[in-house]
């Protein structure tokens, strides 16, 4: 199913001719709503109110709650979690003033804690957005992927994604992998990300999700941008689209979906599907950095606006 028939869709004009293109916005693409959370940490972190937010329909939402994501086909790296019976919310995503109106901060930042005042506690978060689920509230910093349910329903076949967007990077040449208590510098790089997969998913009898990739699209920013960069377009390449794109969500950044029976696996990516394959769901994942849960570059942010996705006529 298209996010089409979720919200109603928004036709704007583009770079290419009409005729050979039809662009629609996507679901809160133009990054204008935002549902605000607050959420009172626990007394031994020092029991403040925080605010995180979802990208979805305006609310105010006080309270520890789980949020409702069958409003809004986006989830995101800001966390609720309730870990051992303690607290606390993580934000890396937020919205912010752009060019015409709101749009989206991604930040590269450490998730920061004391514990009564004693033991600092840093993992690193890389914001993101998804199309997708958060389960809530999360109970683990292990195998940090399986706490979503990544993808949504789609069978469309869009020929590119478009995008305006900004990127600072402080190309330090430095990668932090910070994990509660660790934290570890090594050599490396951390391009922003932008990608759409598109998979064609089964389930087998033991419960198991398999895919094959349907298509790819994939942008890398690795500089600082002076200016936004307007109607950035990102084409989707079906069929097999080289080894860089196979392993996107490989190892540590494998996804997972939950099956028929309730339980969260992993999504078995098993190759590349037949150029006319149709495709059951899709991915689209935005974030300021691309190396996975917990290992970044901080300081990376990335700003976009006005997600699209293009069509041929």
């Amino acid at each position: 199913m298209r996010l089409s028939r979720l919200i109603l869709p928004v036709f704007l004009a583009a770079s290419l001719p009409l005729s050979a293109q039809r662009v629609e916005l996507l679901p809160f693409g133009d990054f204008e709503h935002w549902t605000v959370r607050h959420i009172q940490e626990s007394a031994i972190l020092g029991g403040e109110v925080k605010t995180i937010y979802v990208l979805g329909p305006d609310e105010v939402i006080d309270g520890n709650k789980a949020y409702d994501y069958s409003r809004t086909p986006w989830a995101s790296s800001n966390a609720y979690a309730k870990v051992s019976g303690v607290t606390k919310t993580s934000l890396s995503v937020e919205p912010d003033n752009g060019p015409s109106g709101r749009c989206a901060k991604l930040s590269t930042v450490f998730a920061s804690c004391s514990v009564a005042g004693l033991v600092e506690i840093q993992v690193l978060a890389t914001g993101s957005l998804y199309w997708g689920k958060m389960f809530e509230p999360i109970t683990s910093v292990r195998e940090p992927y399986s706490n979503m349910d990544w993808g949504i329903p789609f069978t469309g076949k869009p020929s590119a994604l478009l995008i305006d967007y900004k990127a600072f990077l402080p190309a330090t040449g430095k990668l932090v992998k910070g994990t509660t208590f660790r934290k570890t510098e090594f050599d490396g790089e951390d391009p922003c990300m932008v990608m759409l997969l598109l998979q064609r998913r089964w389930e087998d009898a033991d419960g198991n999700i398999h895919a094959e990739r349907v298509g790819t699209a994939a942008l890398y920013v690795n500089r600082s941008t002076q200016n936004w960069v307007k109607d950035g377009r990102i084409p989707v390449v079906y069929g097999e689209a080289g080894k860089r794109y196979k392993d996107l969500i490989k190892g540590e950044n494998a996804l997972y979906a939950v099956n028929s029976r309730g339980k969260r696996v992993k999504i078995l990516e098993e190759g590349w599907a037949a150029v006319d394959a149709t495709c059951t769901h899709a991915v689209i994942q935005i974030s300021s950095g691309s190396r996975g849960g917990y290992t970044g570059a901080p300081g990376n942010t990335l700003w976009v606006d006005n997600l699209r996705i293009e069509y041929p006529q």
